[in-house]
């Protein structure tokens, strides 16, 4: 009876959701296996974004004029019109071309701007696993075989040995880095005026895949969102699959035309029990590939972007006939997010 009435409480709790996990040896669904909470980020001080943009000045001046530039293309030039904001030139020579050879000249001389509506939403979800407290320095791929089921605890005490081997120096991480790019993506996106929101996501097992809402998709950027990716911390394993599902069902409430999820990521999907057993690959990749195309078979457009060297061993399999890109040096993230970006809603 007690289990009964916990299982219940847990069914009610609030923000907590239940996904499917598709199966690729069963070739169907596992329903309502995964439960996934969704967490608003806590919020610490807007330094860390101040920062950004100041260290990162010249780069993000560069980044709002690439915006800028966009938002001049929202306008098309409609030609051949009885008024407007100026002479359309080739219409004002065919007309006096015309008179002079008899012919009643077109009256449609003109031409102005029409503006077109840009109607774009977009999720980025940021990949918060152990792996990205990784120091750039010394930046190496995650050992495919790394036991998570059993041993977690060991990789985050291997981590913190490795910045304790640097002397105690300052470093910088791959959650730095991808705290940059969305400072900076963030600078542009406030210019062109999309819909967006950013999100992240870790946990550990299927029962405990957790959400984190740093900037949701309706809500207006402020002094909070700063904040809040002032606290973006390296924390567990990498469910993909229910964190993409999560996403999609945010995006399907949008009403925009164009909806795009942009998954960013350091590593290959893994967790405890997601597979067989903590050596298989095959059944997480499975899942976040067939998440993915739930997410374009609902009109979105996925796009996943990794900063690990090794990831063109798994996304072609993962992504299929999805767009995806391998960033090779890291520390071009915050300049090549923003060109992808504009790449995909262009």
């Amino acid at each position: 009876k007690k289990a009964v009435s916990e299982e219940k409480a847990l069914e009610e709790e609030k923000n907590s959701f239940l996904y499917d996990e598709w199966d690729f040896r069963a070739n169907d669904y596992k329903p309502r296996w995964c439960r996934l909470r969704e967490k608003t980020t806590a919020e610490g001080t807007a330094e860390f974004f101040e920062n950004t943009l100041k260290d990162h000045s010249h780069l993000a001046a560069q980044i709002k004029r690439q915006f800028e530039l966009v938002t001049l293309e929202f306008f098309k030039k409609i030609k051949r019109l009885h008024d407007g904001e100026d002479f359309d030139l080739d219409a004002v020579i065919e007309a006096m071309v015309e008179k002079k050879a008899g012919v009643a000249p077109s009256e449609k001389i003109y031409w102005r701007r029409n503006k077109v509506e840009r109607d774009v939403s977009v999720a980025f979800l940021l990949d918060m696993s152990a792996s990205t407290s990784e120091a750039i320095e010394e930046v190496k791929t995650k050992p495919d075989n790394w036991d998570f089921d059993t041993n977690l605890r060991g990789y985050l005490q291997y981590l913190r040995m490795q910045r304790e081997d640097m002397g105690g120096q300052k470093t910088r991480r791959i959650i730095d880095v991808e705290k940059e790019s969305l400072v900076l993506l963030i600078g542009a996106l406030e210019t062109i005026g999309d819909q967006y929101g950013i999100y992240g996501f870790s946990g550990y097992g299927r029962d405990n895949v957790e959400f984190f809402v740093i900037k949701d998709i309706d809500e207006d950027f402020s002094e909070k969102v700063k904040q809040r990716i002032d606290k973006l911390a390296p924390l567990h394993a990498t469910r993909m699959g229910p964190a993409i599902r999560h996403a999609t069902s945010k995006l399907i409430r949008q009403d925009s035309r164009t909806k795009i999820l942009f998954l960013i990521s350091d590593g290959r999907p893994q967790d405890h029990g997601y597979g067989r057993d903590s050596m298989e690959k095959d059944y997480a990749i499975h899942d976040t590939k067939m998440a993915l195309l739930e997410a374009k078979r609902k009109n979105i457009v996925p796009f996943c972007l990794t900063v690990d060297k090794a990831g063109q061993d798994y996304l072609k399999k993962m992504c299929h006939d999805i767009g995806y890109e391998v960033v090779w040096d890291i520390e071009s993230l915050p300049k090549r997010l923003p060109t992808l970006y504009r790449r995909l809603t262009t």
